[in-house]
Protein backbone atom coordinates (compact mmCIF):
# COMPACT_ATOMS: atom_id res chain seq x y z
CA UNK A 1 0.00 0.00 0.00
CA UNK A 2 1.31 3.41 -0.99
CA UNK A 3 0.60 5.45 1.53
CA UNK A 4 1.61 7.48 4.58
CA UNK A 5 0.96 9.28 7.37
CA UNK A 6 1.56 13.15 8.52
CA UNK A 7 1.74 15.10 11.66
CA UNK A 8 2.84 18.54 12.56
CA UNK A 9 4.52 19.21 14.94
CA UNK A 10 3.20 19.61 18.54
CA UNK A 11 4.16 23.30 19.03
CA UNK A 12 2.06 23.65 15.33
CA UNK A 13 -1.09 22.21 16.16
CA UNK A 14 -3.66 24.13 17.29
CA UNK A 15 -5.66 22.28 20.49
CA UNK A 16 -9.16 22.58 18.50
CA UNK A 17 -8.18 20.19 15.42
CA UNK A 18 -6.31 17.33 17.11
CA UNK A 19 -8.76 15.31 16.41
CA UNK A 20 -9.51 16.00 12.85
CA UNK A 21 -7.80 13.41 10.32
CA UNK A 22 -7.75 14.49 6.13
CA UNK A 23 -7.44 11.46 4.45
CA UNK A 24 -5.34 13.41 0.85
CA UNK A 25 -5.64 11.07 -1.94
CA UNK A 26 -3.77 12.59 -5.16
CA UNK A 27 -1.74 10.75 -7.51
CA UNK A 28 1.15 13.57 -7.93
CA UNK A 29 3.61 13.68 -4.87
CA UNK A 30 4.41 17.14 -6.01
CA UNK A 31 0.95 18.43 -5.40
CA UNK A 32 0.41 16.15 -2.42
CA UNK A 33 3.36 17.75 -0.90
CA UNK A 34 2.20 20.79 -1.57
CA UNK A 35 -1.51 20.50 0.20
CA UNK A 36 -0.08 18.26 2.63
CA UNK A 37 1.86 21.29 4.02
CA UNK A 38 -1.14 23.45 4.13
CA UNK A 39 -3.00 20.73 6.18
CA UNK A 40 -0.28 20.46 8.42
CA UNK A 41 0.08 23.96 9.00
CA UNK A 42 -3.53 23.78 10.14
CA UNK A 43 -2.92 20.92 12.72
CA UNK A 44 -4.47 18.41 10.77
CA UNK A 45 -3.45 14.76 10.94
CA UNK A 46 -2.52 13.87 7.79
CA UNK A 47 -3.44 10.61 6.13
CA UNK A 48 -2.33 9.89 2.55
CA UNK A 49 -2.86 7.10 -0.42
CA UNK A 50 -1.83 7.54 -4.12
CA UNK A 51 -5.05 5.30 -5.56
CA UNK A 52 -8.23 4.80 -4.60
CA UNK A 53 -7.79 1.44 -3.51
CA UNK A 54 -5.42 2.31 -0.67
CA UNK A 55 -7.59 4.87 0.07
CA UNK A 56 -10.45 2.77 0.91
CA UNK A 57 -8.58 0.65 2.93
CA UNK A 58 -7.12 3.42 4.76
CA UNK A 59 -11.00 4.49 5.18
CA UNK A 60 -11.53 1.39 6.84
CA UNK A 61 -8.58 1.21 9.05
CA UNK A 62 -8.87 5.24 10.19
CA UNK A 63 -12.18 5.97 9.13
CA UNK A 64 -10.97 9.46 8.49
CA UNK A 65 -12.69 12.69 9.99
CA UNK A 66 -12.77 14.53 5.66
CA UNK A 67 -11.63 12.68 2.34
CA UNK A 68 -9.58 15.55 -0.18
CA UNK A 69 -9.71 13.36 -3.25
CA UNK A 70 -8.20 14.30 -6.83
CA UNK A 71 -10.92 13.42 -9.55
CA UNK A 72 -8.53 11.97 -11.35
CA UNK A 73 -6.78 8.68 -10.08
CA UNK A 74 -5.19 5.85 -11.47
CA UNK A 75 -7.36 3.36 -10.69
CA UNK A 76 -10.77 4.87 -10.58
CA UNK A 77 -12.32 8.28 -10.69
CA UNK A 78 -12.25 10.16 -7.58
CA UNK A 79 -16.54 9.73 -7.69
CA UNK A 80 -16.18 6.18 -7.82
CA UNK A 81 -14.32 6.58 -4.85
CA UNK A 82 -16.45 8.68 -3.34
CA UNK A 83 -19.49 6.49 -4.42
CA UNK A 84 -18.05 3.29 -2.23
CA UNK A 85 -16.55 5.71 0.70
CA UNK A 86 -20.62 6.29 0.87
CA UNK A 87 -21.53 2.56 0.62
CA UNK A 88 -19.17 2.11 3.93
CA UNK A 89 -20.46 1.74 7.83
CA UNK A 90 -18.96 4.46 9.12
CA UNK A 91 -20.24 6.27 12.86
CA UNK A 92 -20.22 9.57 11.22
CA UNK A 93 -20.93 10.96 7.53
CA UNK A 94 -17.14 11.98 6.54
CA UNK A 95 -16.90 15.17 4.68
CA UNK A 96 -15.62 14.42 0.81
CA UNK A 97 -13.80 17.46 -0.97
CA UNK A 98 -13.34 15.91 -4.73
CA UNK A 99 -10.70 18.35 -6.45
CA UNK A 100 -11.23 18.36 -10.17
CA UNK A 101 -9.88 20.99 -13.42
CA UNK A 102 -13.77 21.01 -14.55
CA UNK A 103 -15.72 22.97 -11.97
CA UNK A 104 -18.94 23.17 -13.71
CA UNK A 105 -22.48 22.35 -13.28
CA UNK A 106 -22.39 18.90 -14.60
CA UNK A 107 -19.15 18.20 -12.62
CA UNK A 108 -21.05 19.87 -9.22
CA UNK A 109 -24.20 17.68 -10.29
CA UNK A 110 -22.43 14.71 -10.94
CA UNK A 111 -20.40 14.96 -7.32
CA UNK A 112 -23.99 15.79 -5.77
CA UNK A 113 -25.11 12.67 -7.21
CA UNK A 114 -22.23 10.38 -5.89
CA UNK A 115 -22.40 12.59 -1.81
CA UNK A 116 -19.53 15.11 -2.57
CA UNK A 117 -19.80 17.20 0.06
CA UNK A 118 -18.27 20.27 -1.55
CA UNK A 119 -15.57 20.75 -5.19
CA UNK A 120 -12.49 22.28 -5.40
CA UNK A 121 -11.32 23.79 -8.91
CA UNK A 122 -7.74 22.41 -9.62
CA UNK A 123 -4.94 24.14 -9.09
CA UNK A 124 -6.21 24.50 -5.21
CA UNK A 125 -5.70 27.72 -3.81
CA UNK A 126 -4.73 27.47 0.01
CA UNK A 127 -7.84 30.48 0.86
CA UNK A 128 -10.27 28.06 -0.84
CA UNK A 129 -8.90 24.93 0.35
CA UNK A 130 -9.16 26.00 4.15
CA UNK A 131 -12.72 27.64 3.64
CA UNK A 132 -13.71 24.34 2.64
CA UNK A 133 -11.86 22.63 5.41
CA UNK A 134 -13.63 25.10 7.76
CA UNK A 135 -17.13 24.37 6.19
CA UNK A 136 -15.99 20.54 6.67
CA UNK A 137 -15.48 21.23 10.03
CA UNK A 138 -18.79 23.34 10.91
CA UNK A 139 -20.95 20.17 9.29
CA UNK A 140 -18.95 17.89 11.57
CA UNK A 141 -19.07 19.87 14.77
CA UNK A 142 -23.12 19.84 13.93
CA UNK A 143 -23.26 16.24 13.79
CA UNK A 144 -21.26 15.52 17.11
CA UNK A 145 -23.53 17.43 18.79
CA UNK A 146 -27.09 16.16 17.15
CA UNK A 147 -25.56 12.39 17.96
CA UNK A 148 -24.80 13.84 21.70
CA UNK A 149 -27.95 15.13 22.42
CA UNK A 150 -29.87 12.05 20.19
CA UNK A 151 -27.63 9.85 22.87
CA UNK A 152 -28.81 12.41 25.44
CA UNK A 153 -32.60 11.77 23.98
CA UNK A 154 -32.26 8.10 23.63
CA UNK A 155 -30.85 7.35 27.40
CA UNK A 156 -33.64 9.88 28.40
CA UNK A 157 -36.52 7.95 26.72
CA UNK A 158 -34.37 4.98 28.24
CA UNK A 159 -35.40 6.14 31.41
CA UNK A 160 -38.64 7.19 30.11
CA UNK A 161 -39.87 4.09 29.42
CA UNK A 162 -38.66 2.15 32.91
CA UNK A 163 -40.69 4.59 34.48
CA UNK A 164 -43.39 3.84 32.52
CA UNK A 165 -43.24 0.73 33.07
CA UNK A 166 -43.14 0.64 36.72
CA UNK A 167 -45.97 3.08 36.77
CA UNK A 168 -47.81 0.60 34.63
CA UNK A 169 -46.74 -2.28 37.16
CA UNK A 170 -48.27 0.17 39.90
CA UNK A 171 -51.57 0.91 37.96
CA UNK A 172 -51.85 -2.36 37.39
CA UNK A 173 -52.17 -3.37 41.27
CA UNK A 174 -54.00 0.05 41.72
CA UNK A 175 -56.45 -1.37 39.32
CA UNK A 176 -56.90 -5.41 41.44
CA UNK A 177 -57.40 -3.12 44.31
CA UNK A 178 -59.68 -0.69 43.40
CA UNK A 179 -61.96 -3.45 41.72
CA UNK A 180 -62.04 -5.48 45.45
CA UNK A 181 -63.57 -2.62 46.62
CA UNK A 182 -66.63 -3.70 45.04
CA UNK A 183 -66.44 -7.32 46.45
CA UNK A 184 -69.51 -8.79 45.55
CA UNK A 185 -71.10 -8.24 41.67
CA UNK A 186 -74.61 -9.28 42.44
CA UNK A 187 -76.37 -10.50 45.96
CA UNK A 188 -80.37 -11.79 46.19
CA UNK A 189 -82.46 -10.29 49.27
CA UNK A 190 -86.09 -11.60 49.39
CA UNK A 191 -87.22 -10.60 46.34
CA UNK A 192 -84.85 -8.26 45.43
CA UNK A 193 -81.65 -8.63 43.26
CA UNK A 194 -78.69 -6.42 42.90
CA UNK A 195 -75.73 -6.53 40.02
CA UNK A 196 -73.45 -4.80 39.82
CA UNK A 197 -71.11 -3.02 36.36
CA UNK A 198 -67.25 -1.18 36.87
CA UNK A 199 -65.33 -0.94 33.82
CA UNK A 200 -62.84 1.97 34.46
CA UNK A 201 -61.65 3.45 30.77
CA UNK A 202 -58.23 3.67 31.96
CA UNK A 203 -56.53 1.16 34.74
CA UNK A 204 -58.64 2.84 37.00
CA UNK A 205 -61.06 4.88 37.43
CA UNK A 206 -63.75 7.69 39.38
CA UNK A 207 -66.59 5.30 39.57
CA UNK A 208 -67.96 3.27 42.22
CA UNK A 209 -71.12 1.06 42.63
CA UNK A 210 -72.44 -1.44 45.74
CA UNK A 211 -75.29 -2.48 47.54
CA UNK A 212 -75.07 -3.22 51.74
CA UNK A 213 -78.11 -4.92 53.81
CA UNK A 214 -79.36 -2.30 56.28
CA UNK A 215 -81.82 -4.65 58.11
CA UNK A 216 -82.95 -7.90 57.22
CA UNK A 217 -85.97 -5.93 55.63
CA UNK A 218 -83.57 -2.78 54.28
CA UNK A 219 -80.90 -2.79 51.95
CA UNK A 220 -78.60 -0.07 50.14
CA UNK A 221 -77.59 0.63 47.01
CA UNK A 222 -75.56 3.28 45.40
CA UNK A 223 -73.72 4.78 42.54
CA UNK A 224 -71.45 7.62 42.70
CA UNK A 225 -68.95 9.31 40.13
CA UNK A 226 -66.21 11.54 40.83
CA UNK A 227 -65.18 14.01 38.72
CA UNK A 228 -62.06 13.58 36.42
CA UNK A 229 -59.81 10.52 35.91
CA UNK A 230 -57.08 8.82 37.26
CA UNK A 231 -55.41 8.52 40.63
CA UNK A 232 -57.30 11.22 41.73
CA UNK A 233 -60.42 10.84 41.39
CA UNK A 234 -59.62 6.75 42.59
CA UNK A 235 -58.49 7.96 45.68
CA UNK A 236 -61.40 10.16 46.29
CA UNK A 237 -63.32 7.20 45.60
CA UNK A 238 -61.83 4.63 48.12
CA UNK A 239 -61.81 7.27 50.16
CA UNK A 240 -65.96 7.36 50.27
CA UNK A 241 -66.14 4.13 49.75
CA UNK A 242 -65.11 3.53 53.03
CA UNK A 243 -68.33 5.42 54.40
CA UNK A 244 -70.34 2.92 51.94
CA UNK A 245 -68.42 -0.29 52.72
CA UNK A 246 -70.08 -3.43 54.97
CA UNK A 247 -68.65 -2.45 58.16
CA UNK A 248 -71.56 -1.14 60.84
CA UNK A 249 -68.75 0.98 62.25
CA UNK A 250 -68.29 3.12 59.07
CA UNK A 251 -71.25 3.07 57.01
CA UNK A 252 -73.44 5.97 57.78
CA UNK A 253 -76.52 4.51 57.14
CA UNK A 254 -75.61 1.63 59.02
CA UNK A 255 -74.56 3.46 61.96
CA UNK A 256 -78.21 5.43 61.81
CA UNK A 257 -80.21 1.80 61.40
CA UNK A 258 -78.31 0.60 64.80
CA UNK A 259 -78.86 3.41 66.30
CA UNK A 260 -82.59 2.84 66.51
CA UNK A 261 -83.38 6.09 64.33
CA UNK A 262 -84.75 6.15 60.83
CA UNK A 263 -83.25 9.65 60.27
CA UNK A 264 -80.55 8.66 57.84
CA UNK A 265 -82.10 9.18 55.04
CA UNK A 266 -81.27 9.16 51.36
CA UNK A 267 -81.06 12.84 51.35
CA UNK A 268 -79.66 13.15 54.76
CA UNK A 269 -76.69 10.69 53.64
CA UNK A 270 -76.12 13.05 50.50
CA UNK A 271 -75.98 16.36 52.88
CA UNK A 272 -74.11 14.05 55.51
CA UNK A 273 -71.41 14.00 52.15
CA UNK A 274 -71.67 17.40 50.91
CA UNK A 275 -70.43 18.56 54.33
CA UNK A 276 -67.85 16.24 54.33
CA UNK A 277 -66.66 17.38 51.33
CA UNK A 278 -66.67 21.06 52.12
CA UNK A 279 -65.22 21.28 55.61
CA UNK A 280 -63.08 17.52 56.17
CA UNK A 281 -61.51 16.85 52.29
CA UNK A 282 -59.25 19.36 51.62
CA UNK A 283 -59.68 18.53 47.60
CA UNK A 284 -61.59 20.79 44.78
CA UNK A 285 -63.35 17.35 43.72
CA UNK A 286 -66.75 16.62 43.37
CA UNK A 287 -69.20 14.09 42.60
CA UNK A 288 -72.63 12.93 41.57
CA UNK A 289 -74.58 10.31 43.44
CA UNK A 290 -77.63 8.04 43.76
CA UNK A 291 -78.19 6.35 46.94
CA UNK A 292 -81.12 4.11 47.34
CA UNK A 293 -82.75 2.49 50.38
CA UNK A 294 -85.08 -0.53 49.32
CA UNK A 295 -87.02 -2.32 51.52
CA UNK A 296 -87.22 -5.78 49.65
CA UNK A 297 -90.14 -6.95 51.21
CA UNK A 298 -92.45 -4.44 50.33
CA UNK A 299 -90.94 -2.90 47.51
CA UNK A 300 -90.59 0.76 48.76
CA UNK A 301 -88.02 2.10 47.54
CA UNK A 302 -86.34 6.21 48.75
CA UNK A 303 -83.63 7.26 46.34
CA UNK A 304 -81.92 10.23 46.20
CA UNK A 305 -80.53 11.81 43.09
CA UNK A 306 -77.45 14.28 43.64
CA UNK A 307 -76.30 15.30 39.92
CA UNK A 308 -76.22 11.46 38.59
CA UNK A 309 -78.03 10.94 35.32
CA UNK A 310 -81.72 10.12 35.97
CA UNK A 311 -82.29 6.08 37.16
CA UNK A 312 -84.32 4.25 34.93
CA UNK A 313 -87.79 2.23 35.73
CA UNK A 314 -89.13 -0.54 33.43
CA UNK A 315 -92.27 -1.93 34.53
CA UNK A 316 -92.79 -5.65 34.01
CA UNK A 317 -95.13 -4.71 31.63
CA UNK A 318 -92.45 -3.04 29.93
CA UNK A 319 -92.99 0.44 30.01
CA UNK A 320 -90.54 2.42 30.90
CA UNK A 321 -89.67 6.37 32.86
CA UNK A 322 -87.30 8.05 33.89
CA UNK A 323 -87.17 8.74 37.27
CA UNK A 324 -85.94 11.96 39.43
CA UNK A 325 -85.35 15.53 38.77
CA UNK A 326 -81.88 15.58 38.63
CA UNK A 327 -80.21 17.47 41.77
CA UNK A 328 -76.87 19.23 42.99
CA UNK A 329 -73.54 17.22 42.52
CA UNK A 330 -72.54 16.66 46.07
CA UNK A 331 -69.40 18.80 47.25
CA UNK A 332 -69.82 22.15 45.28
CA UNK A 333 -72.56 23.78 47.09
CA UNK A 334 -73.18 24.58 50.76
CA UNK A 335 -76.89 24.45 50.56
CA UNK A 336 -77.23 21.91 48.06
CA UNK A 337 -80.55 20.80 46.54
CA UNK A 338 -80.71 17.37 46.39
CA UNK A 339 -83.74 15.34 44.79
CA UNK A 340 -85.32 12.69 47.03
CA UNK A 341 -88.54 10.52 45.64
CA UNK A 342 -90.02 7.51 46.75
CA UNK A 343 -90.96 4.70 44.38
CA UNK A 344 -92.49 1.34 44.89
CA UNK A 345 -91.49 -1.68 42.78
CA UNK A 346 -93.22 -4.81 42.04
CA UNK A 347 -92.30 -8.25 41.23
CA UNK A 348 -90.75 -8.03 36.90
CA UNK A 349 -89.88 -4.71 37.67
CA UNK A 350 -86.18 -3.42 37.61
CA UNK A 351 -84.38 -0.36 37.95
CA UNK A 352 -81.09 0.85 35.99
CA UNK A 353 -78.76 3.37 37.35
CA UNK A 354 -76.04 4.32 35.23
CA UNK A 355 -73.16 6.61 35.22
CA UNK A 356 -72.72 9.32 32.64
CA UNK A 357 -70.00 6.93 31.52
CA UNK A 358 -72.85 5.29 29.37
CA UNK A 359 -75.40 7.92 29.22
CA UNK A 360 -73.09 10.21 27.85
CA UNK A 361 -71.37 7.65 25.28
CA UNK A 362 -70.77 8.79 21.74
CA UNK A 363 -69.59 7.99 18.20
CA UNK A 364 -66.99 9.22 16.36
CA UNK A 365 -69.03 12.19 15.15
CA UNK A 366 -70.16 13.26 18.51
CA UNK A 367 -73.43 12.06 18.75
CA UNK A 368 -74.42 11.20 22.15
CA UNK A 369 -75.91 7.46 23.36
CA UNK A 370 -78.21 9.55 25.84
CA UNK A 371 -81.12 8.86 28.19
CA UNK A 372 -83.32 7.49 24.83
CA UNK A 373 -80.04 5.30 23.52
CA UNK A 374 -80.28 3.66 27.52
CA UNK A 375 -83.81 2.81 26.95
CA UNK A 376 -83.58 1.08 23.74
CA UNK A 377 -81.01 -0.90 25.25
CA UNK A 378 -83.27 -1.58 27.99
CA UNK A 379 -85.84 -3.03 25.44
CA UNK A 380 -83.25 -4.54 23.22
CA UNK A 381 -82.41 -6.77 26.09
CA UNK A 382 -85.69 -7.45 27.66
CA UNK A 383 -85.14 -10.94 28.02
CA UNK A 384 -81.65 -10.43 29.45
CA UNK A 385 -81.43 -10.24 33.44
CA UNK A 386 -78.79 -9.67 35.78
CA UNK A 387 -75.19 -9.88 35.09
CA UNK A 388 -75.44 -11.37 31.94
CA UNK A 389 -78.16 -7.99 31.28
CA UNK A 390 -75.24 -5.59 32.19
CA UNK A 391 -72.53 -7.31 30.11
CA UNK A 392 -74.67 -6.75 27.16
CA UNK A 393 -75.31 -3.14 27.60
CA UNK A 394 -71.64 -2.31 27.98
CA UNK A 395 -70.84 -4.29 24.93
CA UNK A 396 -73.99 -2.48 23.05
CA UNK A 397 -71.97 0.65 24.52
CA UNK A 398 -68.56 0.47 23.34
CA UNK A 399 -70.16 -0.97 19.81
CA UNK A 400 -71.71 2.21 19.94
CA UNK A 401 -68.33 4.52 20.81
CA UNK A 402 -66.60 1.94 17.80
CA UNK A 403 -64.38 1.21 20.92
CA UNK A 404 -63.00 4.89 21.66
CA UNK A 405 -64.73 4.92 24.72
CA UNK A 406 -63.34 7.94 26.65
CA UNK A 407 -64.99 7.53 30.33
CA UNK A 408 -65.57 4.77 33.03
CA UNK A 409 -68.89 2.46 32.49
CA UNK A 410 -70.68 1.62 36.28
CA UNK A 411 -74.07 0.41 36.40
CA UNK A 412 -76.43 -1.13 39.15
CA UNK A 413 -79.61 -3.07 38.11
CA UNK A 414 -82.64 -3.92 40.51
CA UNK A 415 -84.57 -5.97 40.17
CA UNK A 416 -87.67 -7.24 41.50
CA UNK A 417 -88.48 -11.24 41.32
CA UNK A 418 -91.67 -13.23 41.90
CA UNK A 419 -91.37 -15.42 45.12
CA UNK A 420 -89.35 -18.51 44.41
CA UNK A 421 -88.44 -16.96 40.54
Amino acid sequence: MKAANRTAPAQMIPPAALRRTVLLVVPDPAEQAELAAILLHDGYEIVEAMTGADALELCLAREPDMVLADRALPDMSGLSLCAAFRRMERQSHGYFVLMSSDGGDAEMQAGLREGVDDILTKPVAPMALRARLAAGERLLRIEEELNASNAQLRSAMERLSETQAAMERDLREARKLQQGLVRERAGRFGMAEVSLLLRPAGHIGGDLVGFFPITDQRIGLFALDVAGHGVTAALLTAQLSVHLSGSADQNVALRGAQSGADAVTPGGLAHFFNTMMLEEMNTDGYFTMIYGDLNHRTGKLRMVQAGHPHPVLQRADGSIQRLGKGGMPVGVFERPVFDEFTVTMHPGDRLLITSDGITEASTPNGRLLGDDGVEAIMRTNAFLGGVAFLESMAWSVSEYCRGERLDDMSAVLLEMRADGE
